[in-house]
């Protein structure tokens, strides 16, 4: 099937290093279509594929496919193959390899935790380091190809401490969402009836991206888009203030 590790950190694969302005887009759509891919297509391919007759583990198989092209069309539509990017394709790579070798349908279920847990762990890694991951794909969102934002983000990030702890949170909230989904996901995987796994994992996968959302958006993301509109107005913010 697939984790929230790989929905999220996709952005990742073709995240530039800066932003410009740009031609307004349906950011509503671009931010369900990945989540349309890797949750909605798998899950009703899974069931397709059992009802033609495959088993278990073959349906398994096949409906991890598609995601994992995604991916891969992700990195080479971006040309170029930066750390994150690598980190999703190479760990994807891996685990479906090997879930293909044993052929363990309860495998092929946990891969996916399997998937989470290193991003996860690489996440909280490169935040504990002043470096967070999640930034490639934060900043694009929060400044919206406006030149004046962007610019505010640089000085922000040069030179304010709060602005850099909000971006710091934001990762580490999604890394330590990942790394406790992994563990819930393992245990069901191999705990809990295959047939059940498939649909209660995509459960657990939305309840995970929903609540990580929300918490990184209140700790991280909502305090750092504050403070680059400050940056940018900061008349308005005066009057707002008085």
């Amino acid at each position: 099937m697939t984790s929230p590790a790989a929905t999220v950190t996709a952005p990742l694969a073709d995240a530039p290093a800066a932003t410009a302005p740009h031609a307004p887009r349906n950011t509503l759509l671009d931010s369900l279509l990945p989540l349309l891919v890797d949750v909605a297509v798998p899950l009703a391919s899974y069931y397709a594929l059992k009802a033609a007759g495959l088993s278990t583990f073959a349906a398994l198989a096949w409906s991890s496919v598609l995601p994992a092209v995604r991916t891969g069309w992700s990195v080479l539509r971006g040309r170029r193959l930066n750390g994150p990017a690598a980190l999703i394709v190479t760990v994807n790579a891996v685990s479906l390899l090997a879930s293909l070798i044993v052929g363990d349908p309860r495998l092929m279920l946990a891969k996916d935790s399997g998937v989470s847990s290193i991003i996860g762990l690489v996440i909280l890694v490169t935040a504990l380091k002043g470096q967070p991951m999640m930034t490639a794909g934060l900043r694009p969102v929060l400044v919206k190809g406006d030149a004046a934002k962007d610019a505010a983000w640089q000085r922000l990030a040069a030179g304010s401490a709060a602005f850099r702890r909000a971006e710091i949170r934001f990762s580490a909230v999604w890394g330590t969402a990942l790394l406790a989904e992994c563990v819930v996901r393992a245990v069901g995987a191999y705990t809990l009836p295959v047939e059940t796994m498939v649909w209660l994992g995509t459960v657990i996968m939305v309840v995970t991206m929903v609540f990580a959302f929300a918490v990184s958006g209140r700790v991280g993301a909502v305090p750092m888009q504050g403070m680059i509109a400050e940056a940018v107005h900061p008349e308005r913010a005066a009057d707002s203030a008085s």
